[in-house]
């Protein structure tokens, strides 16, 4: 299985939460990492975003069908978004487009730190496999994307 975590990329300051928007450069970080996206994941990839307006945004040029799913949201938690994907039973690849701090929990729980967390910057992309080695699971950590390098 394929896991493509995505952080929303810059939004505005604001109030309430959920209905910030991305800035002009925001908007520019989702479209360079779509196009990206568009030439590397997987052809085959199910889309999961949080109800928040920025990761709508975010997601939008890619252009593929996604669902929204709050297990991925503001509220969310590290189970909730592994649980979410299937982790790391689920065939195929899956992207989830979300938030701090989960993102950087969810990667620091695949990279074998429990409990920790990294940072993600606004708009990367982070990219794990588990494959089963010797007939043992591993999880590889296959590409960290920031924004401005896309």
């Amino acid at each position: 299985m394929d896991l493509l975590l995505w952080r929303h990329a810059e939004a505005e300051d604001g109030y309430p939460d959920a209905q910030r928007k991305l800035t002009e450069r925001g908007q520019r970080q989702a479209e360079r990492m779509a196009a990206w996206l568009k030439t590397h994941a997987p052809d085959k990839l199910k889309i999961i975003v949080s109800p928040a307006t920025r990761t709508r945004q975010t997601v939008a040029p890619l252009g593929r069908e996604h669902e929204i799913n709050a297990d991925v949201g503001t509220e969310a938690g590290p189970e909730d978004l592994l649980r979410a994907a299937g982790w790391p039973d689920a065939r195929g690849a899956v992207l989830i487009v979300g938030h701090q701090p989960t993102l950087g929990q969810v990667a620091a729980e695949l990279l074998g730190q429990p409990g920790g967390e990294l940072s993600f910057k606004k708009g990367a992309l982070w990219w794990f496999r588990v494959r089963e080695r010797y007939g043992v699971p591993e999880t590889v950590l296959r590409a960290v994307i920031p924004a401005e390098l896309t």
